[in-house]
Protein backbone atom coordinates (compact mmCIF):
# COMPACT_ATOMS: atom_id res chain seq x y z
CA UNK A 1 0.00 0.00 0.00
CA UNK A 2 2.85 2.11 0.86
CA UNK A 3 4.44 0.94 -2.26
CA UNK A 4 1.70 2.07 -4.31
CA UNK A 5 1.50 5.54 -2.79
CA UNK A 6 4.97 6.46 -3.55
CA UNK A 7 4.53 5.45 -6.94
CA UNK A 8 1.24 7.69 -7.50
CA UNK A 9 3.26 10.40 -6.14
CA UNK A 10 6.03 9.84 -8.42
CA UNK A 11 4.43 9.61 -11.21
CA UNK A 12 2.28 12.76 -10.34
CA UNK A 13 5.55 14.90 -9.90
CA UNK A 14 6.81 13.43 -12.62
CA UNK A 15 3.64 15.14 -15.33
CA UNK A 16 3.62 18.13 -12.95
CA UNK A 17 7.59 18.71 -13.76
CA UNK A 18 6.66 17.66 -17.12
CA UNK A 19 3.53 20.33 -17.65
CA UNK A 20 5.32 23.37 -15.82
CA UNK A 21 8.47 22.34 -18.04
CA UNK A 22 5.64 22.50 -20.94
CA UNK A 23 4.20 25.85 -20.00
CA UNK A 24 7.58 27.81 -19.67
CA UNK A 25 9.70 29.24 -22.70
CA UNK A 26 12.61 26.58 -23.14
CA UNK A 27 15.83 28.13 -22.02
CA UNK A 28 17.76 28.55 -25.27
CA UNK A 29 14.66 30.32 -26.62
CA UNK A 30 14.39 32.92 -23.39
CA UNK A 31 17.82 33.51 -23.97
CA UNK A 32 17.36 34.44 -27.81
CA UNK A 33 14.64 36.59 -26.52
CA UNK A 34 17.14 38.34 -24.26
CA UNK A 35 19.44 39.52 -26.84
CA UNK A 36 16.99 39.87 -29.14
CA UNK A 37 15.45 42.77 -26.43
CA UNK A 38 18.88 44.44 -26.12
CA UNK A 39 20.21 44.55 -29.43
CA UNK A 40 16.80 46.07 -30.36
CA UNK A 41 16.93 48.81 -27.70
CA UNK A 42 13.87 46.79 -25.55
CA UNK A 43 15.11 47.64 -22.01
CA UNK A 44 11.72 47.20 -20.10
CA UNK A 45 11.05 43.60 -20.43
CA UNK A 46 12.27 41.69 -16.63
CA UNK A 47 13.90 38.07 -17.52
CA UNK A 48 14.27 37.61 -14.06
CA UNK A 49 10.46 38.32 -13.25
CA UNK A 50 7.96 35.85 -11.78
CA UNK A 51 5.81 35.86 -15.16
CA UNK A 52 7.17 33.84 -18.33
CA UNK A 53 6.14 34.86 -21.68
CA UNK A 54 4.34 31.51 -22.58
CA UNK A 55 1.72 33.61 -19.74
CA UNK A 56 0.79 35.98 -22.72
CA UNK A 57 -0.16 38.47 -20.22
CA UNK A 58 1.77 41.54 -18.65
CA UNK A 59 4.39 42.38 -18.80
CA UNK A 60 5.02 40.47 -22.19
CA UNK A 61 2.34 40.56 -24.15
CA UNK A 62 -0.73 43.71 -23.72
CA UNK A 63 -3.82 42.40 -25.76
CA UNK A 64 -5.67 46.18 -24.79
CA UNK A 65 -4.13 47.36 -27.92
CA UNK A 66 -5.52 46.54 -31.51
CA UNK A 67 -3.85 43.27 -32.24
CA UNK A 68 -1.77 43.24 -29.22
CA UNK A 69 1.74 44.37 -28.70
CA UNK A 70 4.96 42.71 -27.18
CA UNK A 71 5.91 39.02 -27.26
CA UNK A 72 3.02 36.67 -28.15
CA UNK A 73 3.63 32.54 -27.78
CA UNK A 74 1.76 29.72 -28.81
CA UNK A 75 1.95 26.16 -27.86
CA UNK A 76 2.30 23.38 -30.91
CA UNK A 77 0.30 20.01 -31.17
CA UNK A 78 2.42 18.49 -28.10
CA UNK A 79 2.14 21.39 -25.94
CA UNK A 80 5.81 22.77 -26.04
CA UNK A 81 5.54 26.73 -25.81
CA UNK A 82 7.44 29.08 -28.51
CA UNK A 83 7.23 32.61 -29.59
CA UNK A 84 5.35 33.08 -32.75
CA UNK A 85 4.83 36.72 -32.54
CA UNK A 86 7.12 40.25 -31.92
CA UNK A 87 4.79 43.48 -32.48
CA UNK A 88 6.83 46.29 -30.50
CA UNK A 89 5.58 49.25 -32.83
CA UNK A 90 5.90 53.24 -31.80
CA UNK A 91 8.13 52.49 -29.25
CA UNK A 92 11.08 54.67 -30.28
CA UNK A 93 13.42 51.66 -30.07
CA UNK A 94 16.94 52.43 -31.03
CA UNK A 95 19.12 49.95 -31.84
CA UNK A 96 19.70 47.43 -34.80
CA UNK A 97 17.76 44.22 -35.79
CA UNK A 98 18.72 41.61 -34.66
CA UNK A 99 20.62 38.50 -36.28
CA UNK A 100 19.81 36.13 -33.38
CA UNK A 101 16.46 36.38 -34.03
CA UNK A 102 16.94 32.89 -35.46
CA UNK A 103 17.10 31.65 -32.12
CA UNK A 104 13.01 31.50 -32.23
CA UNK A 105 12.60 29.51 -34.80
CA UNK A 106 8.97 29.07 -34.62
CA UNK A 107 8.27 33.08 -35.06
CA UNK A 108 5.80 33.70 -37.64
CA UNK A 109 5.84 37.69 -37.17
CA UNK A 110 7.99 40.42 -36.39
CA UNK A 111 6.92 44.07 -36.56
CA UNK A 112 8.87 47.38 -35.55
CA UNK A 113 7.30 49.65 -37.28
CA UNK A 114 7.69 53.10 -36.35
CA UNK A 115 10.94 53.24 -34.03
CA UNK A 116 14.53 54.24 -34.32
CA UNK A 117 16.54 51.52 -35.74
CA UNK A 118 19.27 51.89 -37.10
CA UNK A 119 21.29 49.26 -39.49
CA UNK A 120 20.54 46.43 -41.97
CA UNK A 121 18.31 43.76 -42.55
CA UNK A 122 20.39 40.46 -41.34
CA UNK A 123 21.06 37.96 -44.10
CA UNK A 124 20.59 35.50 -41.36
CA UNK A 125 17.24 35.46 -41.19
CA UNK A 126 16.05 34.38 -44.71
CA UNK A 127 16.49 30.13 -43.11
CA UNK A 128 13.41 31.48 -40.79
CA UNK A 129 11.23 28.92 -42.31
CA UNK A 130 7.72 29.93 -40.30
CA UNK A 131 8.33 33.77 -40.47
CA UNK A 132 5.63 35.66 -42.38
CA UNK A 133 5.23 39.14 -42.01
CA UNK A 134 8.67 41.14 -41.80
CA UNK A 135 7.62 44.97 -41.19
CA UNK A 136 9.98 47.79 -40.73
CA UNK A 137 8.43 50.55 -41.39
CA UNK A 138 9.53 53.93 -40.85
CA UNK A 139 13.03 53.50 -38.99
CA UNK A 140 16.61 54.30 -40.10
CA UNK A 141 17.79 51.34 -42.02
CA UNK A 142 19.66 51.45 -44.95
CA UNK A 143 21.57 48.51 -47.26
CA UNK A 144 20.15 46.64 -49.33
CA UNK A 145 17.01 43.57 -49.21
CA UNK A 146 19.25 40.21 -48.83
CA UNK A 147 18.36 38.19 -51.21
CA UNK A 148 18.36 35.21 -49.04
CA UNK A 149 15.06 36.18 -48.34
CA UNK A 150 13.95 34.79 -51.80
CA UNK A 151 14.32 31.47 -49.29
CA UNK A 152 11.30 32.17 -46.45
CA UNK A 153 9.05 30.34 -48.55
CA UNK A 154 6.34 31.48 -45.69
CA UNK A 155 6.83 35.03 -45.93
CA UNK A 156 3.50 36.29 -46.83
CA UNK A 157 4.05 40.37 -46.00
CA UNK A 158 7.60 42.06 -46.85
CA UNK A 159 6.80 46.29 -45.19
CA UNK A 160 9.90 48.22 -45.53
CA UNK A 161 8.47 51.56 -46.33
CA UNK A 162 9.92 54.94 -45.13
CA UNK A 163 13.30 53.94 -44.64
CA UNK A 164 16.49 54.36 -46.82
CA UNK A 165 17.15 51.22 -48.30
CA UNK A 166 18.98 51.45 -51.64
CA UNK A 167 19.61 48.44 -54.16
CA UNK A 168 17.08 46.18 -55.93
CA UNK A 169 14.60 44.11 -55.72
CA UNK A 170 15.60 40.35 -55.65
CA UNK A 171 14.63 38.58 -58.58
CA UNK A 172 14.54 35.89 -55.64
CA UNK A 173 11.46 36.80 -54.77
CA UNK A 174 10.12 35.68 -57.61
CA UNK A 175 9.88 31.89 -55.69
CA UNK A 176 8.58 32.93 -52.84
CA UNK A 177 4.87 31.25 -53.24
CA UNK A 178 3.08 33.18 -50.28
CA UNK A 179 4.23 36.76 -50.89
CA UNK A 180 1.02 38.52 -50.61
CA UNK A 181 1.93 42.33 -49.90
CA UNK A 182 5.20 43.89 -51.22
CA UNK A 183 5.34 47.28 -49.47
CA UNK A 184 8.85 49.34 -50.25
CA UNK A 185 7.56 52.90 -50.81
CA UNK A 186 9.63 56.15 -49.56
CA UNK A 187 13.47 54.53 -49.76
CA UNK A 188 15.89 54.91 -52.67
CA UNK A 189 16.18 51.33 -54.59
CA UNK A 190 17.44 51.50 -57.76
CA UNK A 191 17.36 49.44 -61.08
CA UNK A 192 14.70 47.79 -62.99
CA UNK A 193 12.15 45.21 -61.88
CA UNK A 194 13.31 41.96 -62.54
CA UNK A 195 11.02 39.57 -64.53
CA UNK A 196 11.42 36.81 -62.28
CA UNK A 197 8.84 39.25 -60.31
CA UNK A 198 6.50 38.53 -62.45
CA UNK A 199 5.94 34.68 -60.90
CA UNK A 200 4.51 36.31 -58.00
CA UNK A 201 1.00 35.30 -58.74
CA UNK A 202 -0.36 36.15 -54.90
CA UNK A 203 0.91 39.59 -55.02
CA UNK A 204 -2.27 41.54 -53.52
CA UNK A 205 -0.55 44.74 -52.85
CA UNK A 206 2.77 46.20 -54.30
CA UNK A 207 3.48 49.68 -53.35
CA UNK A 208 6.94 51.28 -54.72
CA UNK A 209 5.91 55.15 -54.64
CA UNK A 210 8.84 57.52 -53.91
CA UNK A 211 12.01 55.65 -55.04
CA UNK A 212 14.40 55.92 -57.98
CA UNK A 213 13.68 52.98 -60.33
CA UNK A 214 14.15 53.37 -63.75
CA UNK A 215 12.79 51.65 -67.10
CA UNK A 216 9.16 51.02 -68.25
CA UNK A 217 6.40 49.40 -66.18
CA UNK A 218 6.51 46.18 -67.13
CA UNK A 219 3.98 44.82 -68.34
CA UNK A 220 4.22 41.78 -66.42
CA UNK A 221 1.97 43.18 -64.02
CA UNK A 222 -0.47 41.97 -66.01
CA UNK A 223 -0.23 38.24 -64.35
CA UNK A 224 -1.03 39.39 -60.89
CA UNK A 225 -4.15 38.66 -61.11
CA UNK A 226 -4.47 38.84 -57.15
CA UNK A 227 -3.93 42.39 -57.50
CA UNK A 228 -5.45 44.90 -55.52
CA UNK A 229 -3.74 47.77 -54.80
CA UNK A 230 -1.17 49.07 -56.82
CA UNK A 231 0.90 52.07 -55.85
CA UNK A 232 3.41 53.63 -58.27
CA UNK A 233 3.55 57.20 -57.60
CA UNK A 234 7.09 59.03 -58.23
CA UNK A 235 8.66 55.72 -58.41
CA UNK A 236 11.19 56.44 -61.21
CA UNK A 237 9.89 54.27 -63.74
CA UNK A 238 8.82 55.87 -66.53
CA UNK A 239 5.41 55.25 -69.59
CA UNK A 240 3.52 54.32 -71.43
CA UNK A 241 1.20 52.72 -68.74
CA UNK A 242 -0.15 48.79 -70.16
CA UNK A 243 -2.64 49.70 -72.45
CA UNK A 244 -5.62 47.10 -70.81
CA UNK A 245 -5.40 46.21 -66.87
CA UNK A 246 -9.01 44.89 -67.59
CA UNK A 247 -7.78 41.65 -66.77
CA UNK A 248 -6.91 42.70 -63.23
CA UNK A 249 -10.20 42.48 -62.06
CA UNK A 250 -9.58 42.43 -58.83
CA UNK A 251 -7.84 45.78 -58.58
CA UNK A 252 -9.52 48.34 -56.98
CA UNK A 253 -6.91 50.82 -55.79
CA UNK A 254 -4.57 52.51 -58.54
CA UNK A 255 -2.23 55.18 -57.64
CA UNK A 256 0.25 55.29 -60.51
CA UNK A 257 2.08 59.50 -60.94
CA UNK A 258 4.86 61.27 -62.36
CA UNK A 259 5.94 59.00 -65.22
CA UNK A 260 8.46 60.14 -67.60
CA UNK A 261 9.31 58.82 -70.98
CA UNK A 262 6.86 57.80 -73.72
CA UNK A 263 3.26 58.98 -73.74
CA UNK A 264 0.63 56.63 -72.74
CA UNK A 265 -2.96 56.39 -74.31
CA UNK A 266 -5.54 56.09 -71.54
CA UNK A 267 -5.58 52.29 -70.23
CA UNK A 268 -8.83 50.29 -70.37
CA UNK A 269 -10.35 49.71 -66.81
CA UNK A 270 -12.53 47.07 -65.27
CA UNK A 271 -15.95 48.92 -65.20
CA UNK A 272 -17.57 46.00 -63.41
CA UNK A 273 -15.32 46.89 -60.48
CA UNK A 274 -16.15 48.98 -57.11
CA UNK A 275 -12.92 50.76 -57.25
CA UNK A 276 -11.95 53.01 -54.16
CA UNK A 277 -9.49 55.29 -56.11
CA UNK A 278 -8.15 55.51 -60.05
CA UNK A 279 -4.91 57.57 -59.57
CA UNK A 280 -3.77 58.51 -63.20
CA UNK A 281 -1.82 61.57 -62.35
CA UNK A 282 1.05 63.49 -64.48
CA UNK A 283 1.10 60.41 -66.67
CA UNK A 284 1.12 61.52 -70.36
CA UNK A 285 -1.74 60.67 -70.88
CA UNK A 286 -3.08 61.79 -74.36
CA UNK A 287 -6.04 61.73 -76.18
CA UNK A 288 -9.63 61.84 -75.00
CA UNK A 289 -11.49 60.30 -71.98
CA UNK A 290 -12.52 57.22 -73.10
CA UNK A 291 -16.89 57.25 -72.52
CA UNK A 292 -16.47 53.79 -70.02
CA UNK A 293 -14.67 56.37 -67.76
CA UNK A 294 -18.36 57.69 -67.06
CA UNK A 295 -18.80 54.07 -66.00
CA UNK A 296 -16.62 53.69 -63.37
CA UNK A 297 -17.81 53.66 -59.66
CA UNK A 298 -15.41 55.11 -57.41
CA UNK A 299 -15.74 56.23 -54.16
CA UNK A 300 -12.83 58.21 -52.77
CA UNK A 301 -11.71 59.59 -55.85
CA UNK A 302 -10.54 59.72 -59.49
CA UNK A 303 -7.62 62.30 -60.45
CA UNK A 304 -6.38 62.39 -63.77
CA UNK A 305 -4.57 65.99 -63.32
CA UNK A 306 -1.63 66.99 -64.99
CA UNK A 307 -1.84 65.03 -68.12
CA UNK A 308 -2.38 66.20 -71.91
CA UNK A 309 -5.96 64.96 -71.78
CA UNK A 310 -8.31 66.75 -74.76
CA UNK A 311 -11.94 66.87 -76.05
CA UNK A 312 -14.90 67.26 -73.98
CA UNK A 313 -16.04 65.62 -70.60
CA UNK A 314 -18.28 62.66 -70.95
CA UNK A 315 -21.78 63.88 -69.97
CA UNK A 316 -22.72 60.86 -67.38
CA UNK A 317 -19.38 61.38 -65.45
CA UNK A 318 -19.77 63.52 -62.00
CA UNK A 319 -22.71 61.87 -60.68
CA UNK A 320 -20.29 59.08 -58.46
CA UNK A 321 -19.58 59.27 -54.70
CA UNK A 322 -15.51 60.56 -54.92
CA UNK A 323 -13.87 63.19 -55.50
CA UNK A 324 -12.91 64.11 -59.40
CA UNK A 325 -9.87 65.67 -59.78
CA UNK A 326 -9.43 67.23 -63.76
CA UNK A 327 -7.02 69.90 -63.03
CA UNK A 328 -4.02 70.55 -66.05
CA UNK A 329 -5.54 69.46 -69.25
CA UNK A 330 -6.49 70.92 -72.52
CA UNK A 331 -10.22 69.82 -71.68
CA UNK A 332 -12.99 71.56 -73.29
CA UNK A 333 -16.56 72.37 -73.96
CA UNK A 334 -19.01 72.18 -71.63
CA UNK A 335 -19.17 71.27 -67.91
CA UNK A 336 -21.45 68.36 -67.66
CA UNK A 337 -24.75 69.30 -65.45
CA UNK A 338 -24.32 66.30 -62.88
CA UNK A 339 -20.58 68.12 -62.09
CA UNK A 340 -22.49 71.57 -61.62
CA UNK A 341 -22.20 72.64 -57.74
CA UNK A 342 -20.43 69.77 -56.86
CA UNK A 343 -17.81 71.28 -54.52
CA UNK A 344 -15.75 67.89 -55.09
CA UNK A 345 -14.67 69.03 -58.57
CA UNK A 346 -11.70 70.50 -59.18
CA UNK A 347 -10.81 71.51 -63.45
CA UNK A 348 -8.73 74.15 -62.91
CA UNK A 349 -6.28 74.73 -65.65
CA UNK A 350 -8.57 73.54 -68.49
CA UNK A 351 -10.03 75.17 -71.83
CA UNK A 352 -13.67 75.03 -71.43
CA UNK A 353 -15.08 77.16 -73.82
CA UNK A 354 -18.87 77.50 -72.17
CA UNK A 355 -19.88 77.05 -68.30
CA UNK A 356 -23.85 77.48 -67.65
CA UNK A 357 -23.94 78.99 -65.11
CA UNK A 358 -20.92 81.32 -65.26
CA UNK A 359 -18.72 80.30 -62.65
CA UNK A 360 -18.52 82.49 -58.93
CA UNK A 361 -14.86 82.92 -58.23
CA UNK A 362 -16.35 82.88 -54.62
CA UNK A 363 -17.82 79.63 -54.43
CA UNK A 364 -15.76 76.10 -54.85
CA UNK A 365 -18.59 74.05 -57.07
CA UNK A 366 -16.81 73.01 -59.24
CA UNK A 367 -13.16 74.66 -59.43
CA UNK A 368 -12.76 75.85 -62.16
CA UNK A 369 -9.95 78.30 -62.01
CA UNK A 370 -7.88 79.16 -64.29
CA UNK A 371 -9.67 78.49 -67.21
CA UNK A 372 -10.09 80.04 -70.20
CA UNK A 373 -13.79 79.81 -71.48
CA UNK A 374 -12.53 80.05 -75.30
CA UNK A 375 -10.40 83.22 -74.67
CA UNK A 376 -7.27 84.13 -76.57
CA UNK A 377 -6.45 87.65 -75.02
CA UNK A 378 -4.99 85.57 -71.74
CA UNK A 379 -7.83 86.40 -69.80
CA UNK A 380 -8.79 83.35 -67.35
CA UNK A 381 -11.50 82.79 -65.27
CA UNK A 382 -10.87 83.91 -61.42
CA UNK A 383 -7.19 85.18 -62.06
CA UNK A 384 -7.73 88.84 -63.46
CA UNK A 385 -10.70 90.05 -61.32
CA UNK A 386 -12.21 93.61 -60.95
CA UNK A 387 -9.53 95.68 -60.05
CA UNK A 388 -6.76 97.67 -62.52
CA UNK A 389 -3.59 96.54 -63.65
CA UNK A 390 -0.74 98.46 -62.11
CA UNK A 391 -2.63 98.74 -59.05
CA UNK A 392 0.10 96.92 -56.97
CA UNK A 393 2.92 96.10 -56.91
CA UNK A 394 3.73 93.73 -53.50
CA UNK A 395 1.56 91.66 -51.61
CA UNK A 396 2.48 89.48 -48.34
CA UNK A 397 0.23 86.51 -47.37
CA UNK A 398 0.85 84.77 -43.61
CA UNK A 399 -0.10 81.10 -44.95
CA UNK A 400 -2.85 78.86 -43.11
CA UNK A 401 -3.22 81.51 -40.28
CA UNK A 402 -5.96 83.70 -39.36
CA UNK A 403 -3.48 86.33 -37.67
CA UNK A 404 -1.94 89.49 -39.71
CA UNK A 405 1.58 89.96 -38.77
CA UNK A 406 2.93 93.18 -39.96
CA UNK A 407 2.22 93.32 -43.81
CA UNK A 408 1.72 89.62 -43.91
CA UNK A 409 -2.15 89.41 -44.27
CA UNK A 410 -4.50 86.36 -42.86
CA UNK A 411 -5.26 83.19 -45.77
CA UNK A 412 -7.48 80.71 -43.24
CA UNK A 413 -9.47 79.90 -45.92
CA UNK A 414 -10.38 76.22 -45.79
CA UNK A 415 -12.01 75.75 -49.77
CA UNK A 416 -9.73 74.65 -52.82
CA UNK A 417 -10.15 78.47 -53.68
CA UNK A 418 -9.83 81.47 -52.58
CA UNK A 419 -9.95 85.36 -54.02
CA UNK A 420 -8.77 88.33 -52.18
CA UNK A 421 -8.09 91.65 -53.24
CA UNK A 422 -5.10 91.31 -54.77
CA UNK A 423 -3.78 87.76 -54.35
CA UNK A 424 -5.72 84.15 -53.80
CA UNK A 425 -4.70 80.41 -53.99
CA UNK A 426 -6.52 77.42 -55.61
CA UNK A 427 -5.34 73.90 -54.37
CA UNK A 428 -5.81 70.29 -55.93
CA UNK A 429 -6.04 66.94 -54.07
CA UNK A 430 -6.98 64.52 -51.63
CA UNK A 431 -5.17 63.55 -48.21
CA UNK A 432 -5.35 60.19 -47.90
CA UNK A 433 -6.42 60.51 -44.18
CA UNK A 434 -9.62 62.87 -44.61
CA UNK A 435 -10.60 62.14 -41.04
CA UNK A 436 -7.46 64.32 -39.83
CA UNK A 437 -6.82 66.20 -42.20
CA UNK A 438 -9.82 67.21 -44.65
CA UNK A 439 -9.82 66.63 -48.14
CA UNK A 440 -7.48 69.87 -49.59
CA UNK A 441 -5.57 72.94 -47.71
CA UNK A 442 -5.04 72.09 -43.97
CA UNK A 443 -4.54 75.15 -41.84
CA UNK A 444 -1.94 72.89 -39.94
CA UNK A 445 -1.02 75.02 -36.26
CA UNK A 446 2.51 74.48 -35.43
CA UNK A 447 3.32 72.73 -31.95
CA UNK A 448 7.22 74.04 -33.08
CA UNK A 449 9.39 76.20 -30.28
CA UNK A 450 10.75 78.67 -33.26
CA UNK A 451 11.51 82.31 -31.47
CA UNK A 452 12.49 85.49 -32.87
CA UNK A 453 11.43 88.48 -34.81
CA UNK A 454 9.39 86.45 -37.31
CA UNK A 455 8.16 83.51 -34.99
CA UNK A 456 4.51 84.32 -35.68
CA UNK A 457 5.30 83.45 -39.06
CA UNK A 458 6.08 79.72 -38.76
CA UNK A 459 3.37 78.94 -36.04
CA UNK A 460 1.28 78.15 -38.38
CA UNK A 461 1.21 76.28 -42.38
CA UNK A 462 -0.67 75.78 -44.99
CA UNK A 463 -0.36 72.14 -46.91
CA UNK A 464 -1.34 70.46 -49.80
CA UNK A 465 -2.13 67.41 -50.77
CA UNK A 466 -0.62 67.70 -54.28
CA UNK A 467 -0.74 71.12 -56.14
CA UNK A 468 -0.86 74.40 -54.33
CA UNK A 469 -0.79 77.68 -56.49
CA UNK A 470 -0.61 80.94 -55.21
CA UNK A 471 -1.27 84.40 -57.26
CA UNK A 472 -0.81 87.77 -57.45
CA UNK A 473 -2.80 89.92 -59.75
CA UNK A 474 -3.33 93.96 -60.86
CA UNK A 475 0.26 94.21 -60.39
CA UNK A 476 2.70 96.68 -61.91
CA UNK A 477 4.76 94.88 -65.05
CA UNK A 478 8.45 94.31 -63.81
CA UNK A 479 11.24 92.49 -62.11
CA UNK A 480 10.01 91.46 -58.61
CA UNK A 481 11.55 89.75 -55.81
CA UNK A 482 10.16 86.88 -54.26
CA UNK A 483 10.79 85.62 -50.71
CA UNK A 484 9.10 82.00 -49.45
CA UNK A 485 9.24 81.41 -46.00
CA UNK A 486 9.57 77.89 -44.69
CA UNK A 487 9.80 75.91 -41.66
CA UNK A 488 9.15 72.84 -41.01
CA UNK A 489 6.68 72.11 -37.92
CA UNK A 490 5.43 68.70 -38.47
CA UNK A 491 8.50 66.83 -37.69
CA UNK A 492 10.96 67.26 -34.58
CA UNK A 493 14.28 67.24 -34.00
CA UNK A 494 15.25 64.37 -31.59
CA UNK A 495 15.60 60.78 -31.28
CA UNK A 496 12.51 59.62 -32.15
CA UNK A 497 10.52 58.73 -35.58
CA UNK A 498 8.95 61.58 -35.59
CA UNK A 499 11.86 63.28 -36.87
CA UNK A 500 12.16 60.55 -39.60
CA UNK A 501 9.82 62.35 -42.21
CA UNK A 502 11.04 63.62 -45.24
CA UNK A 503 8.78 66.36 -46.86
CA UNK A 504 9.68 66.64 -51.05
CA UNK A 505 8.10 68.85 -53.58
CA UNK A 506 8.51 71.04 -56.22
CA UNK A 507 8.60 74.72 -56.61
CA UNK A 508 7.47 76.89 -59.89
CA UNK A 509 7.77 80.55 -59.99
CA UNK A 510 5.42 81.95 -63.40
CA UNK A 511 5.65 78.28 -65.06
CA UNK A 512 9.38 77.92 -64.14
CA UNK A 513 10.97 75.27 -62.13
CA UNK A 514 13.20 77.03 -59.44
CA UNK A 515 13.19 73.82 -56.75
CA UNK A 516 13.17 70.28 -57.66
CA UNK A 517 12.96 67.74 -54.76
CA UNK A 518 12.78 70.24 -52.49
CA UNK A 519 13.17 69.47 -48.59
CA UNK A 520 12.51 72.25 -46.33
CA UNK A 521 14.47 70.39 -43.12
CA UNK A 522 17.75 70.15 -45.14
CA UNK A 523 17.35 73.64 -46.48
CA UNK A 524 16.87 75.12 -43.41
CA UNK A 525 19.18 72.67 -41.30
CA UNK A 526 16.57 70.62 -39.01
CA UNK A 527 12.65 70.72 -38.66
CA UNK A 528 11.60 74.01 -36.22
CA UNK A 529 14.32 76.14 -37.89
CA UNK A 530 13.27 79.02 -40.42
CA UNK A 531 14.53 79.58 -43.77
CA UNK A 532 13.63 81.79 -46.37
CA UNK A 533 14.35 81.27 -49.97
CA UNK A 534 14.63 84.22 -52.24
CA UNK A 535 14.03 84.26 -55.94
CA UNK A 536 13.64 86.88 -59.38
CA UNK A 537 10.67 86.85 -61.39
CA UNK A 538 9.31 88.70 -64.11
CA UNK A 539 5.53 90.19 -64.52
CA UNK A 540 4.78 90.93 -67.77
CA UNK A 541 1.24 90.36 -67.51
CA UNK A 542 0.39 91.81 -64.16
CA UNK A 543 0.29 88.51 -62.70
CA UNK A 544 2.07 86.27 -60.52
CA UNK A 545 2.07 82.77 -59.99
CA UNK A 546 3.73 80.46 -57.97
CA UNK A 547 3.06 76.81 -57.66
CA UNK A 548 4.04 73.56 -55.31
CA UNK A 549 3.81 70.47 -56.43
CA UNK A 550 3.93 67.29 -54.76
CA UNK A 551 5.77 64.76 -57.35
CA UNK A 552 5.01 61.59 -55.39
CA UNK A 553 8.42 61.90 -53.18
CA UNK A 554 9.30 61.36 -49.50
CA UNK A 555 7.44 59.71 -47.06
CA UNK A 556 3.86 59.82 -46.40
CA UNK A 557 3.26 57.73 -42.96
CA UNK A 558 5.70 59.72 -40.56
CA UNK A 559 4.63 60.62 -38.03
CA UNK A 560 1.50 59.18 -39.14
CA UNK A 561 -0.06 58.18 -42.49
CA UNK A 562 -0.85 61.59 -44.35
CA UNK A 563 1.56 63.80 -43.34
CA UNK A 564 3.30 64.66 -47.40
CA UNK A 565 2.61 67.66 -49.62
CA UNK A 566 3.74 71.49 -50.14
CA UNK A 567 4.08 73.34 -46.95
CA UNK A 568 4.27 77.09 -47.45
CA UNK A 569 4.59 79.41 -44.00
CA UNK A 570 4.53 82.98 -45.51
CA UNK A 571 4.81 84.73 -48.69
CA UNK A 572 6.46 88.19 -49.71
CA UNK A 573 6.52 89.39 -53.24
CA UNK A 574 7.63 92.87 -54.03
CA UNK A 575 8.36 95.14 -57.60
CA UNK A 576 12.26 95.54 -57.08
CA UNK A 577 12.04 99.13 -58.56
CA UNK A 578 9.56 99.74 -55.04
CA UNK A 579 11.50 97.81 -52.46
CA UNK A 580 12.29 101.11 -50.28
CA UNK A 581 8.39 101.78 -50.29
CA UNK A 582 8.20 97.99 -49.21
CA UNK A 583 10.38 97.78 -46.66
CA UNK A 584 9.74 94.58 -44.65
CA UNK A 585 8.84 95.29 -41.14
CA UNK A 586 7.39 92.22 -39.59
Amino acid sequence: MLFSSRLIALIWFLGFANYAASTCLPPQELEALSVVARKLGKRDWNFDGVADPCTNELPWWDSSVDKGKGVLCNFTSHGNCHVTRIILKSQNLNGSLPKELVGLPFLQVIDVDRNYINGTLPPEWGAMGFLQKIAVLGNRLTGPIPKEYGNITALEELVLEANQFTGNIPGEFGDLPRLRRLQLASNNFTGELSPDLAKITTLEEFRISGNNFTGRIPNFILKWRNITRMEIQGSGLSGPIPSNLTSLTKLNDLRISDLSGNQSDFPNLATSTSWKQVILRSCNIVGELPPFIARLAFNESLDLSFNKLTGQIPRDLGGQKGDIYLTGNFLNGTVPQLMQDKGNIDLSYNNFTSVSPKPSCTTNSPNLFANSNGNTNGTFYCVNPQCKSNDFSSFYINCGSQNKVGKYEADYSTGNFYLGKNWGFSSTGRFWNTDKYGKSNLLQPGNSSISGPKSKLYSSARLSPLSLTYFGFCLRNGNYTVNLHFAEIMFTNDTTYGSLGRRVFDIYIQGNLVEKDFNIENAAGGASTPITMPYHAFVGDHTLEIRFYWAGKGTTVLPERSVYGPLISAISVVHDAYKKQHLDRS
